[in-house]
């Protein structure tokens, strides 16, 4: 059964492997220092047993790196340790901080992400791709934007879905509660959700049965408590000749009270019970007042 935990669980599982694929994606376009440090140093290695040494003319050091630079579309830069610019092909990039000592990125530069390989003789060697991708410089902006739309494309789907069955399940509730019996929900899907739909119609048909059987036993009590009114009206003029006739006035006047209470009742229910009014007419208001107000002098 597919219930509503499990599918915020899917959903959430779901949006943390698209932010794991968009995370590595950004990791490889904005690498972290410390992953590639080993490599790096090794670079900077190897590089420096192809490069001219320190003693050598710059001359040489330029030509050694002008044929680096046909097979690496990049921007390279090689500076002393004290960050003078010895050689260089392309652009000129900026020098390794002074407290820099090990090989690895640089993003100081805005052009984009810069390598570092320091040599073993302690120059540095500055490297920087010279054919960026426009959406280099802004790879973790991109990122976060994907991650956002991910999680929004993700979300709505289920929370939509959940809420547009809560919104007329509470808009049953209301008619119900306004006095529409006959107000049910449609039971979609298997989850929480559904199941509080089921119980909602059930509780529904069970307040509906409730006030119709209430309306049928007013319906029908009504007559039932005017018979022993009436007999008690019958026995009352058989007793005409007998003494106290005060309290056989104020049995009487209580007897018509008793059956006008019944009339309202029976009239209450059969209100109640029908859906459509039988007939109409007119009532003058002020003779209703003028009787209800004689009630009480």
């Amino acid at each position: 059964m597919r219930r509503l935990f499990l599918q915020i669980y899917v959903t959430i599982v779901g949006i943390l492997v698209l932010f794991g694929l968009l995370s590595a994606i950004g990791f490889l376009l904005l690498a972290p220092t410390l992953q590639y440090v080993s490599w790096f140093e090794g670079v900077g290695r190897v590089a420096g047993d192809f490069l001219p040494g320190v003693d050598q003319p710059k001359e040489e050091l330029q030509a050694a790196l002008e044929k680096i630079g046909k097979h690496l579309p990049a921007d390279i830069n090689i500076r002393g340790s004290d960050g003078a610019l010895l050689a260089k092909v392309g652009e000129e990039l900026p020098a390794p901080p002074p407290r820099r000592t090990r090989s690895g990125w640089s993003h100081a530069h805005r052009g984009g992400p810069t390598v570092l390989f320091r040599l073993p003789d302690g120059r540095w060697m500055v490297v920087r791709h010279s054919r960026q991708p426009w959406w280099h410089a802004f790879g973790g902006l991109l990122v976060l934007v994907g991650l956002a739309v991910a999680v929004a494309l993700g979300a709505y789907p289920l929370a939509r879905r959940l809420t547009r069955r809560l919104e007329r399940l509470q808009q049953r509730v209301d008619e119900l509660g306004a006095g529409e019996l006959s107000a049910r929900v449609e039971v979609e899907g298997n989850d929480e959700v559904a199941s509080l739909a089921r119980s909602f119609n059930r509780a529904a048909d069970q307040i509906e049965q409730l006030v119709r059987s209430q309306q049928s036993i007013l319906a029908s009590a009504s007559p039932e408590l005017r018979t022993p009114l009436a007999r008690l009206s019958v026995a009352m003029e058989l007793l005409a000749g007998a003494d106290r006739p005060e309290l056989r006035s104020r049995v009487s006047k209580d007897i018509a009270e008793l059956d006008e209470l019944m009339g309202e009742l029976l009239l209450a229910s059969r209100l109640d019970a029908i859906q459509r009014l039988e007939h109409r007419e007119d009532i003058d208001l002020l003779a209703l007042l003028a009787e209800e107000a004689a009630h009480t002098d």
